[in-house]
């Protein structure tokens, strides 16, 4: 399992989809939070907080991460390696675990250089330091946490197509629903009592509560049951494929 994740890390980083990813991340993140006047800009808007990152953050995952995925399984289907994979002495799960792993790490990578606008930040805060370094941590921390909830969509989505551009569609599609379709429900009000409970089932309610700098357990529970579910499916959709 281990030279399996290895071997999709070095995979990443030894073409340029994983630096393209990191890039991107950055470019994008930085050019609303330094340079395009928005309320996300922290020049023009003058307070010492990065709100604005974890606002678009979401967003430029819900394409980066099922990019990064897309093509895990479906590039091995596709070349006829699949089968050798298969017959390595790993169970699916092994297999599963390991590429997802790798996907992570590169969602990490992408994250970790956006600790400089967290440093830049703190300094130019009026006394230095005047930053919610709380609330940055838990939307850190919670933007991880979705990106690997994008993740574990998309490694299911590789999972059931043999075409990637095919699973970055699917992806992209099951991660905005997730993200963005209960609240959308939530915000209809059709279905009376359980509407609360209807948007508790979207990520966006708990990237939210996370997001105030308080670890809920509840919100911890939700994240990796979701990441859970989306593993099973996809062990569960190459079980069926191997029939």
């Amino acid at each position: 399992m281990w030279a399996l994740f290895l071997k999709e890390i070095r995979s990443f980083l030894s073409s340029l989809t994983g630096y393209i990813v990191i890039i991107i991340f950055l470019v994008i993140t930085g050019l609303f939070l330094w340079v395009i006047p928005s309320e996300s800009n922290i020049l023009d808007y003058g307070y010492a907080n990065l709100d604005g990152l974890f606002i678009i953050g979401p967003f430029v995952f819900l394409f980066l991460v099922p990019a990064v995925t897309m093509r895990l399984f479906a590039d091995e289907r596709k070349s006829g390696t699949i089968e050798l994979l298969f017959t390595r002495p790993l169970s699916d799960f092994q297999i599963i675990w390991a590429k997802y792993l790798a996907a992570i790490v590169l969602v990490l990578f992408s994250l970790i250089p956006t600790l400089i606008y967290y440093v830049t930040v703190y300094k130019l805060g009026i006394p230095p330091g005047n930053i919610d370094s709380g609330g940055f941590w838990g939307s850190f921390i919670g933007l991880f946490l979705l990106g690997a909830v994008f993740a574990s969509i998309g490694i299911f989505a590789s999972a059931v197509s043999d075409n990637p551009v095919v699973s970055f569609v699917l992806a992209v599609i099951i991660s905005a629903f997730m993200y963005l379709g209960f609240e959308f429900i939530y915000s209809l009000e059709w279905f009376g009592n359980i509407d609360l409970f209807i948007k508790s089932l979207g990520i966006s309610d708990h990237y939210s509560s996370i997001s105030r700098g308080v670890v809920d357990t509840r919100d911890l529970i939700y994240f990796f049951s979701v990441i859970g579910l989306f593993l099973f499916l996809t062990k569960f959709s190459l079980s069926v494929r191997k029939w």
